[in-house]
């Protein structure tokens, strides 16, 4: 049975009632030594899912139920056939519960509970239970095919009823008159909705963190907020996004995302490509993250390709407030390239920053001014 420490943990009884954890390697759990063999997917603690598709399936009414009374010194009793139950619906919550759409990648169907069929003496059956999916604050349901837009959630506590439930069809009891007293007639219960919907994950934060990789960025959001990102110093680091939450005071807080590094031709599929780019949709503040330490590309050029790639996969992100910062200035050797992006920056109006997330120079500077574009 599985351990309750780790409930992807396959465990398997050996000789002496001994207990040996099975490894697990693509997908599958190896073959113990007794022959028991366990199908199940890998966890991956750090696995970022921010698309899937899920099936599901509302409760079919009961059927209405045929049915006379029969009782002792009642002769002519009459029909007494109850309805069917209701069925189940399937709900969609937005909870803080769940921050990703890995769970759907074990579980993709959701049926609700069928009602019960009708029973004699005029009892109805009972209502099917229903099923609620939770999502993440950010998660768009799609209805396929079409891909038609059911819902955008954006607060926690919202609810979407995404497939109804069938209603129960109807006893012969109700279908009695006075020329026809004794009918043998019953509703069939209605089924189900039944729909396949695609579910997008859009990471909803203020402060958007932009560039190329090993610029700094995780380094960064490590300093400002209590995120813990994979830091090295090597390209491509981040492999997911990431959210901190920066605190001002007492009352007031901002959430920066740590989008993964993007390299020219990113929206042809180069590096990471764009694929996590649309996680910055929702944000107010984009802030391009530049290496003035960098020998290899010069920080202006660094800039102008990180924009064409925004541009590319949505201009109406150009429209968005921006802030250059540039970063690792505790190792930076030649000061022209900082002068060269300091210039640039003010003559396209441009707000500029310096820091050295290692040091901390510029940290607060920073966080003071994202607060204000905020505001």
């Amino acid at each position: 049975m599985p351990h309750p420490s780790h409930p992807l943990s396959v465990w398997t009884p050996l000789r002496g009632g001994a207990r040996r954890k099975a490894k697990l390697r693509d997908g599958t759990a190896s073959r113990a030594r007794l022959g028991v063999t366990c199908d199940i997917v890998e966890e991956d603690r750090h696995l970022f899912i921010d698309r899937a598709k899920i099936q599901v399936v509302a409760g079919g009414g009961g059927n209405g139920c045929l049915a006379f009374r029969r009782e002792k010194f009642v002769p002519r009793g009459g029909p007494s056939g109850g309805d069917g139950g209701r069925g189940g619906d399937v709900y969609m919550e937005c909870s803080e519960r769940v921050n990703t759409l890995l769970h759907f990648q074990y579980k993709r169907v959701f049926k609700a509970q069928r009602g019960r069929h009708g029973e004699g003496d005029n009892r109805s059956g009972k209502d099917g239970e229903d099923v609620t999916i939770l999502v993440p604050p950010g998660t768009q349901v799609y209805r396929e095919p079409g891909h038609e837009l059911l819902h955008d959630f954006a607060k926690p506590g919202e609810v979407l009823k995404v497939a109804a439930g069938g209603r129960g069809g109807r006893g012969n009891a109700h279908f009695a008159t006075s020329v026809n007293q004794a009918p043998r007639r019953v509703e069939p219960g209605a089924p189900g909705e039944e729909f396949e919907l695609s579910l997008s994950l859009k990471l909803i934060a203020d402060v958007g963190l932009v560039g190329y990789p090993n610029a700094g960025k995780s380094t960064l959001i490590s300093r400002i907020s209590s995120a813990k990102p994979k830091i090295a110093d090597y390209p491509f680091t981040t492999l997911v996004p990431h959210l901190g939450v920066v605190k001002l005071d007492d009352f007031r807080t901002f959430v920066v995302a740590d989008i993964p590094g993007l390299i020219e031709g990113a929206h042809e599929g180069h590096g990471l490509g764009d694929q996590f780019l649309k996680h910055v949709e929702r944000t107010r503040v984009l802030a391009h993250v530049i290496d003035v330490s960098c020998t290899e590309r010069d920080p202006v050029d660094a800039y102008d390709a990180i924009m064409k790639e925004l541009a590319l996969f949505n201009p109406d992100l150009l429209e968005r407030k921006q802030l250059v910062v540039a970063t690792k200035l505790d190792v930076m050797e030649d000061e022209g390239r900082l002068r060269r992006l300091e210039s640039m920056c003010a003559e396209r109006g441009l707000t500029f920053l310096g820091v050295s997330a290692v040091t901390g120079a510029g940290v607060r500077a920073l966080i003071g001014k994202l607060d204000e574009l905020l505001r």
